[in-house]
């Protein structure tokens, strides 16, 4: 596929390009670029986000409202978030970069009508190696025309916007200056069942087992805490399965005939079966375990497994934060004063 100015495809990029594809581009990419199945999409570069920024900030500042707000200005704050919303919501794109979006999404369907695609915020501050930023900006589902998916692309966005973003980046200092968004477009998957798997414990930290969970549907009634999902914890080396919690799974997730996503009550014969068999499961441990020795460190992963096709497919991998920090915490903490020990044994004996 030619060069674009804006445009890049999955096969194209990897972590090394996240200043201009954001955190969950590079990431697609890498997982591509590493052999693993993800839903083939194309990234909007930050270049198209900066552009378009700029010409706001032409009429009146943007950057500079931010900047000068207080980390506990929460009313200033929450006033900013909705001006700037507004003003990207609102203001068209430019007719090049409109005609790239559309060209890359027509490629994207090849010869048959407009794909259905997930339309994600890809910030890229986001899914570093030592913090998280997930769920802070804007995702939309079963986009499907390309006039939609121009709006979704702008509230995106909008999203970096939001008030528990730029809550975020005020609480911890981080300069509006470094900040920018790329927003991947992916062929959406029509998912029978759809989570995510840790490759060590989110309970106890343990490097030797892979934590999976998941729910009937789309992944985004998990993610979104309507549903309590199915828990399994597997023996990362032997494949034994040393925990298994079925919930009672009420409802599940899938697309709308209007266009996005509607809730659905499960079938009362499915609610309390599992959502995974024991070979998918096993298939989820060979995966996490590829990823994590591709990307050499435990791992936070999105999962959905095709209705149609049965394939499994990640939509996301990024560093797993909370105890590889405590990790960290504790090795710096001991290399702090490594004769702490000895002079603690020495003044004992005084």
């Amino acid at each position: 596929m030619p060069a674009t100015q804006y445009i890049s495809w999955f096969h194209d990029i990897g972590l090394v390009d996240r200043p201009k594809v954001g955190g969950k581009g590079g990431s697609l990419g890498e997982l591509h670029s590493a052999g693993i199945d993800v839903p083939p999409g194309f990234v909007v570069r930050t270049e198209a986000f900066e552009w378009f920024i700029d010409a706001l900030e032409r009429r009146s500042p943007v950057r500079a409202c931010v900047d000068g707000l207080a980390a506990d200005e929460l009313d200033g704050m929450a006033a900013v978030s909705r001006e700037l919303r507004a003003r990207i919501e609102d203001s068209p794109l430019p007719a090049d970069l409109q005609q790239e979006i559309h060209d890359a999404y027509a490629r994207l369907g090849g010869s048959g009508p407009p794909p259905a695609v997930a339309v994600r915020s890809s910030a890229t501050t986001e899914d570093s190696a030592d913090a998280s930023f997930a769920g802070l900006q804007d995702t939309y589902l079963w986009v499907t025309q390309p006039d939609s998916l121009i709006g979704k692309i702008r509230s995106c966005w909008a999203s970096l916007y939001s008030l528990e973003s730029l809550s975020y980046r005020r609480r911890h200092g981080i300069a509006e200056s470094t900040v920018a968004m790329a927003v991947v477009v992916q062929i959406m998957v029509d998912a029978r069942t759809a989570g995510v798997m840790f490759t060590r414990s989110p309970v106890s930290g343990d490097r030797s087992v892979i934590s999976i969970e998941g729910a009937w549907g789309l992944g985004s009634a998990l993610v979104s805490g309507e549903v309590t999902p199915d828990h399994w914890v597997v023996a990362k080396i032997t494949g034994e399965i040393s925990a298994r919690d079925i919930s009672d799974k009420v409802i599940r997730h899938a697309r709308s005939p209007a266009g996005g996503v509607e809730e659905l009550a499960v079938e009362e014969s499915m609610r309390r079966e599992p959502c995974l068999s024991d070979e998918e499961l096993q298939s989820l441990r060979a995966i996490g375990r590829q990823v994590e020795r591709h990307y050499g460190r435990p791992q936070d992963i999105e999962w959905a497994i095709d209705r149609h096709t049965q394939r499994i497919l990640l939509l996301q991998s990024r560093p797993e934060t909370v105890w590889s920090n405590k990790d960290n915490q504790t090795a710096a903490a001991r290399a702090a004063d490594p004769l702490l020990h000895v002079m603690n044994v020495f003044g004992g004996r005084r």
